[in-house]
């Protein structure tokens, strides 16, 4: 009956360290923020988690061991088409935006910004979440095939596009006004539009 219960303070201890991060900054949260949000002895935190860093650790590791399903799946849920999944991923951080009123941005983006100097498990596993993003938008422009011209770097595309969205955030949180975030959509936009056009002309 044990393992049951330690497992599953350990799983809300790591829900709540994640929301708190998303919400104040991993820098801003303290480990009393920790056990208040989960009412939670301390004894029981740091038998799971000797510091802070560890907890982080937990959480970056839920990030990009969950991405399927508590990103790609919401995003993609009735869309088919593999370039309107591009469109709709980056419709779901637009929604975040507005909905906290630009309170949230991407989780791992604001970490990356945040934590200038990572122990080398934070930084590996930051740069393991960009790169497990980027891997599922390849994938939706390897799934495009012919719309898109034969030459087309595929991998660097994605990554470009990692980096409108995280720009486009940036701005407009800074701004708090969305219309940043919808221009650097809609050149994206033109860039695929673009492209089909090379593809039709060729």
């Amino acid at each position: 009956m044990t393992e049951p219960r330690n497992r599953d303070t350990r799983t809300r201890i790591v829900e709540a360290a994640r929301d708190l991060f998303w919400e104040k900054g991993f820098n801003s949260t303290s480990i009393a923020d920790i056990l208040s949000r989960t009412q939670v002895h301390s004894g029981s935190l740091y038998h799971f988690f000797p510091g802070k860093q560890d907890l982080l650790v937990a959480v970056l590791e839920w990030y990009r061991d969950g991405i399927e399903e508590n990103l790609l799946a919401y995003a993609w849920h009735g869309v088919d088409d593999p370039i309107e999944k591009v469109f709709a991923l980056l419709d779901g951080y637009r929604i975040q935006l507005l909905a906290s009123d630009f309170a949230h941005g991407c989780p791992i983006g604001n970490l990356a910004l945040e934590i200038s100097e990572p122990d080398p498990r934070v930084r590996e596993l930051i740069a393991a979440n960009f790169a497990q993003w980027a891997d599922a938008v390849e994938a939706c422009l390897i799934d495009a095939g012919e719309r898109l011209p034969a030459s087309t770097d595929r991998r660097a595309l994605a990554e470009f596009i990692l980096t409108v969205m995280e720009g486009g955030i940036m701005q407009a949180r800074t701004h708090r006004d969305i219309s940043l975030f919808d221009r650097n959509v809609a050149i994206l936009r033109d860039h695929f539009a673009l492209l089909t056009r090379q593809t039709q002309a060729a």
